[in-house]
């Protein structure tokens, strides 16, 4: 379970609501964080975003739960991609978030593109990226698309 874990940390106050569990936009957060985290480590980080203005956007995010999570639970968030289309680099991953004790709390989904800063447009990636996402996990079910 330890593999693919871009985010580990203790659930605050601040990110409950108020039935006293984990807020439901807290998940997106650590999960934004656990996504960051993976480029950053696999190379692409907020500098090399700034290089060629560029930046991941999300188009959707499905978040299913499995278990609630309180007050001062420490966590762990896995990170893997699910798809990629190699004509246009257009991308999916899943998040899992884990209690400390292993159980899987929640599954979260996302669907993204990468956008041009400038020009406010989607734009594909850089090719000196495409290795780059090669070294990025992969789910078991992951499916590169070719149309």
């Amino acid at each position: 379970m330890k593999q693919n874990i871009y985010f580990e940390g203790q659930v605050l106050w601040s990110q409950l609501d108020p039935n006293m569990h984990l807020r439901h936009s807290a998940y997106a957060d650590f999960c934004a964080q656990a996504r960051s985290n993976m480029m950053t480590k696999v190379g692409l980080s907020l500098e090399e975003f700034a290089k060629y203005h560029i930046g991941p956007i999300l188009f959707r995010e499905e978040l299913i739960y499995h278990r609630e999570i309180g007050l001062d639970e420490r966590i762990t968030v896995r990170v893997e991609m699910t798809k990629l289309n190699l004509k246009n680099f257009r991308f999916s991953f899943r998040h899992e978030i884990y209690k400390e004790n292993g159980v899987k709390a929640a599954t979260i989904d996302v669907d993204g593109a990468w956008l041009d800063l400038q020009k406010r447009k989607l734009t594909t990636i850089p090719n000196e990226w495409h290795s780059i996402l090669d070294t990025i996990p992969k789910a078991h079910d992951y499916s590169a698309i070719t149309e």
